[in-house]
């Protein structure tokens, strides 16, 4: 790991995913599900947990946000995009609330948590397809 991606990971407050990140846990995850389907299990599974509350859904946008209420506080916005059909990418952008303008790492741990909640509920295919896409 080169000394700018230790910084970038245990001396920030955020984290979020992408295609080509050098984290291959925090890339972009593609899921067998169309974005209206993906948005109403991320609700159920947020809305059922007492962890989480939900604070805002918009299904025209493909995005939810989240309010992480246990140890340390988090606010997670989850976008969800329909590539083609039953080709469906959800990335995951965190803040942890801390009284430091670092947390060690805790938002991409959040991150790694909410795709292995999510490959529970759905159909896991893929991270980051950007080489299919030449993007």
């Amino acid at each position: 790991m080169k000394l700018k991606q230790i910084f970038s990971t245990y001396f920030t407050n955020h984290a979020e995913t992408e295609e080509n990140h050098y984290n291959e846990s925090l890339r972009t995850h593609y899921f067998k599900t169309t974005k209206d389907k993906a948005i109403n299990i991320l609700h159920d599974m947020y809305s059922k947990s007492s962890s989480f509350e939900v604070r805002s859904v918009s299904e025209e946008r493909g995005e939810l946000s989240v309010q992480l209420k246990k140890q340390k506080k988090a606010f997670i916005v989850i976008s969800v995009i329909m590539v083609k059909p039953y080709h469906t990418a959800i990335d995951f952008s965190v803040t942890s609330e801390t009284t430091l303008p670092f947390d060690l790492g805790y938002s991409h741990k959040v991150i790694r948590q909410q795709y292995d909640m999510l490959k529970k509920e759905l159909t896991f295919i893929e991270t980051s397809m950007a080489h299919k896409l030449n993007v």
